[in-house]
């Protein structure tokens, strides 16, 4: 098994079929949204594939270690995360193949109109333990 990182961007990514913000959507239509997603998982925890997932705030802030004392806290200049990742999934499967299925499953949830939002979601590998030197070396 391998767990992969499943991204929902809200700018960042290629434009969505239906690209409609979800604050312009209806009450019922974030509902329909919210209800797929909590299918989804509900699945996947069924078959031993979801590890994890939220939806995130767009509100944050970067915090940084400065020696003693409070740490600086900054809200920019730099593009953020805030304004990038709208949610994460975590899926433990057995294949790249899968995840990428299952990802294509994801982006099929509903957004304006009750129509699929077809968005692109991005699939990050967990990263693996790096090889022992003897296994670099055919040791």
């Amino acid at each position: 098994m391998a767990k992969y990182l499943l991204l929902k961007h809200y700018r960042g990514a290629p434009a969505a079929v239906n690209d409609v913000p979800m604050d312009q959507w209806t009450p019922e239509e974030v509902s329909a949204h919210i209800q797929y997603m909590r299918d989804f998982a509900t699945r996947l925890e069924g078959t031993g594939e979801y590890v994890g997932g939220e939806a995130l705030s767009p509100e944050g802030t970067f915090v940084r270690y400065d020696g003693e004392g409070q740490p600086p806290v900054t809200d920019g200049p730099f593009a953020e995360t805030k304004d990038l990742i709208a949610g994460w999934m975590v899926i433990d499967v057995e294949t790249y193949e899968r995840a990428v299925e299952l990802a294509g499953e994801l982006s099929a949830a509903p957004g304006a109109g009750g129509k699929p939002i077809h968005e692109w979601l991005e699939v990050r590998p967990f990263l693996t333990a790096p090889p022992t030197i003897s296994e670099c070396h055919g040791g």
